[in-house]
């Protein structure tokens, strides 16, 4: 999903990422790191730097470098997909089908990086590099079907696409498994790789993400980028961020410091979402209006989000409301039920 890096309801750059795991800029992607000690940082951007017939990338640039590598530091980047959505595959049965993996990749110099496929319910793995030059490159990766460990039929977390940008002996002191699936060795996912946190002037440009199945991968299957959005908001819905006047949830005051709204998703989400806010948003309905000072989930479903805000005093109870900003780029109210 995303995989031309059309779509970035969060924001389309962050700074100073490598602290936490999380989702930053291009929706569905996520940055996953490890190790406490690490001290590399870097920038997230929606780039438009994109080989012919895209016009997004998502790029990666190294501001804090990190060259003394512990054991159990990683970074990567992934996407984590919905058991549901991988039967095709047939994995885990003796019909099962071979794994196809496309993209387009640049960066500022020449490095060697490791892709990876993980099966989350069954604790198996396969990896190959890549590498990456000045001038957009598609990489095209095939990897062998796996008679062995079928994967859950549901919502949850099954299987994973990961890029390693950097990893220490912990993931990098064995022998790459490349050639058939096997069980998770941690010191075998990611040899051979570089490191991204080498210089602060190492960049990393990716796009034209596609998973199939198949020995061979096919040319990037473009779709309207409604699709792309409708696909996304499954697990992310972001309202606000525009500069204009904007009224969001619609509820009423259930004591004179809480207000309970109804924001209706646009398509069912994964799971049942937890719900933030940010920036300045008030909540009111002909005069009276009050500044949020907080929200939290008031039992949301899949269709629906519940949210209570809370103001510091002044609503009249039982009086109807909705909440709203005014030419606040920063004001947003989301809903996540990311994997």
């Amino acid at each position: 999903i995303n995989g031309a890096m059309n779509v970035a309801q969060r924001a389309t750059s962050s700074t100073g990422i490598g602290a936490s795991s999380g989702y930053f800029v291009c929706d569905r992607w996520r940055f996953s790191k490890g190790g406490d000690a690490s001290a590399g940082r870097f920038t997230m951007t929606q780039d438009s730097s994109a080989p012919e017939g895209f016009a997004n990338s998502m790029k990666l640039a190294c501001t804090t470098t990190d060259t003394s590598i512990a054991a159990d530091e990683f970074l990567f980047i992934g996407q984590r997909i919905e058991g549901q959505n991988m039967q095709t595959f047939a994995k885990g049965t003796s019909s099962a089908k071979p794994f196809a993996v496309s993209f387009y990749v640049k960066g500022n110099a020449s490095a060697t990086y490791v892709c990876e496929l993980v099966d989350q319910d069954n604790s198996r793995q396969i990896s190959k590099t890549f590498n990456v030059t000045t001038d957009w490159a598609r990489i095209e990766l095939s990897f062998p079907a796996d008679t062995t460990g079928t994967l859950d039929d549901d919502n949850a977390k099954s299987f994973e696409l990961v890029i390693w940008l950097h990893a220490g002996s912990t993931y990098n002191s064995g022998t790459l498994n490349s050639s058939s699936w096997a069980s998770l060795t941690n010191a075998n996912r990611a040899v051979g790789g570089s490191s991204f946190f080498d210089s602060t002037d190492r960049t990393f440009f990716l796009t034209g993400v596609q998973l199939e199945v198949g020995q061979n991968p096919t040319e990037f299957e473009h779709e309207p980028v409604e699709r792309t959005m409708a696909k996304c908001q499954r697990y992310f819905y972001s309202i606000g961020g525009d500069s204009v006047y904007e009224r969001s949830s619609v509820g009423f005051n259930f004591s004179t410091t809480q207000a309970r709204c109804a924001t209706f998703f646009p398509v069912q989400m994964r799971s049942a979402p937890s719900v933030a806010k940010s920036g300045d948003m008030f909540v009111g309905l002909g005069g009276g209006e009050q500044a949020v000072t907080g929200v939290s989930n008031d039992n949301s479903s899949r269709n629906v989000g519940h949210a209570q805000f809370t103001v510091s005093s002044g609503l009249t109870i039982g009086q109807g409301n909705n909440v709203f900003w005014n030419n606040n780029t920063t004001a947003r109210l989301t809903f996540d039920s990311e994997l």
